[in-house]
């Protein structure tokens, strides 16, 4: 048990962490008054405009900082349910809030057993907020969600369509409020600054259809 005089949560830092092999990585800090080292680096650099008020979900990784007590400190998926489990604590909801959040907490948690445990949470790896692209394109599977990703710009990940593709006859399946919408989107008229409307942003599990 360590004593330390006071925590103070400050605001949101954004790491150069990274994807690996197609899995965008993203790091989203909760950083207390001390200094902590968050550097889970991989090969690629991510993307400037992650969002500092990013919700974690299942699936996702955070790695957990709590000054001077390695064996609570620890990286971690968040399990389906959206819980982590930590020592002292067991399970603790994470899905659903930020990386702030989250550290405030296990902060609160942890003043049971520790005096003014000092906490940094960052996201490090984001894997609950996907898209996925089916059908005759280059290269079929699931593609991390950037912010403010649209159709066009998803497809751009996949290489290019195939000399079978319908390129006039794209959609995008959406699970809105558990019922399957259809959202055409005619890649041709669109390319050429027509149709913008169907260029849309896309959401999580959002499945782009290339017949």
């Amino acid at each position: 048990m360590h004593i330390r005089p006071f925590l103070l949560f400050t605001t949101m830092v954004f790491l150069p962490l990274a994807h690996a092999q197609g899995a965008e990585t993203h790091a989203v800090t909760a950083a207390s008054s001390q200094k902590t080292d968050a550097t889970n680096k991989t090969n690629n650099p991510v993307p400037a405009a992650a969002d500092a008020d990013y919700v974690i979900g299942p699936q996702d990784v955070v790695r957990i900082d709590v000054w001077k007590e390695t064996e609570i400190s620890r990286t971690i998926p968040v399990r389906p349910d959206g819980k982590i489990s930590l020592p002292l604590l067991n399970d603790i909801q994470a899905s659903g809030l930020t990386a702030v959040q989250l550290g405030k907490a296990i902060h609160d948690g942890l003043t049971k057993y520790l005096t003014n445990p000092e906490v940094t949470v960052t996201v490090t790896e984001i894997n609950s907020r996907r898209v996925y692209i089916t059908g005759e394109v280059a290269r079929a599977g699931a593609f991390p969600l950037l912010p403010n990703m649209t159709v066009l710009q998803a497809l751009s990940s996949a290489g290019g369509f195939t000399q079978f593709a319908k390129t006039k006859s794209i959609y995008v399946l959406r699970n809105d409020a558990g019922k399957q919408v259809k959202h055409p989107f005619n890649y041709k008229e669109v390319v050429k600054g027509k149709n913008q409307e169907e260029n849309v942003l896309l959401q999580p599990g959002d499945v782009i259809v290339v017949p």
